[in-house]
């Protein structure tokens, strides 16, 4: 009998993909995970960057289960991650319109979501004051109290990156910008079709198990089985969510959720010490999810909403910079986008002598790591789960406490620029010491290509990060992009292109 290359492949280096292959991967399977792009290229990079339950989700009984979910791995995020993800406080004001809902259900909303969030670090809601105060600074003078509660925050696409790395550590096989061509089975076993993107070298591989964590692009996998397309795959509904950046509104590190006179709800927090991210929108959308934008109507949607609450009025003018990713969302045939369930599903498809598929459909951001947890004990009986104990790569702070592990490294570098620091403990933790333990000053972190990004992080991500391009780098593996100017880009570019560049994976 044909023995495989693999245990399993798994084809889609978003968050779901990445989840996988880590705990497939620390249970002892051989692992293959391939990307057509670079990890966290299309809807992971573009998420609200939020870890909840989904406050909203209550007002139907049925999704009580999925916010109980949530907010269990919210707070299990926040331990295994504490460098990329912490707590925010937000503000909820609430006025007598009648679009809004009523302060009654506000309160009892908040006080399900208290309770099902079980023990917690996190604090519970309560009622606040708006006047003369940071919570009401940057509002029109229409609101009559508000509620605070919290919630998580996190890079979402560096928890992606940091998920792929810890799959590398068990032994997982990473190949980003390698796409599947094709897919055929035989005797319980699959042979899959190559095709490396930058080399242009096409190649087969066979595994036992695919996992199709391909997301907005689930079904167009599908497709490629030399059987076609599964009679019984579930339809998928995309929806594009659109997010708009702009100056920073207001002093402070909470931010808002507002209820808009449609029934959906809009949330601003700061972001990037300078920025201020409004979102979210839901807009049904067709086409390729890596070529999505902004819309015209989501612009104005967005702008509406914000000018509706705020003090300062915003036009598209105002706007900084924008992003949109493709939600691939089970279809239920409900009519509005906002009303689609972010329940996920698990489609398990046999090709010929039994070989498996199992396709990921839906799923939020903050429910990744119990939706991998899932798809690997339907392989394999290997070792429980272990992913909710074991934190990622670089969140080994003694106690979580960033605050004071932030302290020792500006100490411990005390020759690097404190803003400098502070980017490089909450980006890679206790994994900064890689690149910086042997420096003794600033020249020793090799060429300056400008905005303090210096040779050997660029060198760090390229061998330990799987990054390829100057994309990858500057908005991938970090959000350097929103700051940089273009003779730092330019430099980044000619290093990458360099002949004596040794980097790259």
């Amino acid at each position: 009998m044909q023995k495989a290359d693999y245990d399993l492949c798994v084809i889609g280096g978003g968050i779901n993909g990445a989840g996988v292959a880590r705990d497939a991967a620390g249970r002892g399977l051989s692992v293959l995970l391939v990307d057509a792009g670079d990890l966290a290229g299309v809807t992971s990079s573009a998420s609200s960057k939020m870890l909840h339950g989904g406050l909203r989700y209550l007002e139907n009984i049925a999704d009580f289960p999925l916010v109980r979910e949530g907010l269990r791995e919210r707070k299990t995020i926040m331990e295994i991650a504490p460098h990329i993800s912490r707590q925010m406080d937000f503000v909820l004001p609430q006025n007598a319109d009648e679009a809004q809902r009523p302060a009654w259900m506000i309160r009892t909303g908040l006080f399900l979501y208290d309770m099902l969030a079980g023990r917690k670090k996190l604090s519970s809601s309560r009622a606040v004051g708006l006047q003369d105060n940071k919570y009401g600074a940057p509002l029109k003078d229409i609101f009559e109290t508000a509620f605070l509660y919290t919630d998580g925050q996190v890079d979402d696409a560096r928890l992606v990156v940091l998920n792929v790395i810890s799959a590398a550590q068990n032994g997982a096989d990473v190949r980003t910008y390698t796409a599947c061509t094709g897919m055929r089975s035989d005797n319980g076993i699959w042979t899959l079709q190559m095709h490396n993107q930058i080399s242009g070298q096409s190649y087969e591989v066979s595994a036992k198990t695919i996992v199709n964590a391909a997301g907005p692009s689930v079904t167009q996998l599908l497709s490629l089985l030399d059987g076609g397309m599964p009679s019984d795959a579930p339809a998928i509904r995309q929806v594009k969510g659109s997010h708009i950046i702009i100056e920073r509104l207001y002093e402070g590190d909470h931010g808002y959720l507002f209820q808009n006179p449609d029934g959906r709800v809009i949330f601003l927090w700061p972001y990037e010490q300078k920025y201020t991210l409004v979102g979210t929108t839901d807009e049904d959308y067709e086409g390729d999810p890596r070529a999505a934008m902004i819309s015209e109507a989501e612009m104005e949607y967005l702008c509406e909403a914000m000018n509706a609450v705020c003090k300062k009025q915003i036009t598209r003018e105002d706007v900084h910079f924008s992003f949109s990713g493709v939600r691939p969302l089970i279809d239920s045939g409900q009519g509005k986008a906002s009303k689609v369930s972010r329940r996920h599903l698990l489609h398990e498809h046999h090709g010929v002598g039994g070989a498996k598929i199992i396709s990921v459909y839906g799923g939020k951001l903050t429910t990744y790591r119990a939706i991998a947890e899932e798809v690997v004990d339907k392989i394999t009986k290997r070792r429980k789960g272990w992913t909710a104990h074991e934190t990622l790569p670089g969140g080994d702070i003694d106690d979580g406490d960033f605050h004071s592990f932030l302290l020792r490294k500006e100490a411990q570098y005390s020759f690097i620029p404190r803003a400098l620091i502070k980017r490089y403990a909450k980006a890679y933790g206790t994994a900064m010491d890689a690149f910086l333990e042997k420096a003794e000053t600033v020249q020793d972190l090799g060429s300056h290509l400008g905005d303090d990004l210096y040779e050997a992080e660029v060198q760090y991500l390229l061998q330990h990060e799987f990054a390829r391009t100057a994309e990858d780098i500057l908005w991938r593996r970090s959000k350097l992009g929103l700051h940089v100017r273009d003779d730092t880009v330019q430099a980044l570019k000619s290093m990458l292109a360099s002949p004596h560049n040794d980097g790259g994976v």
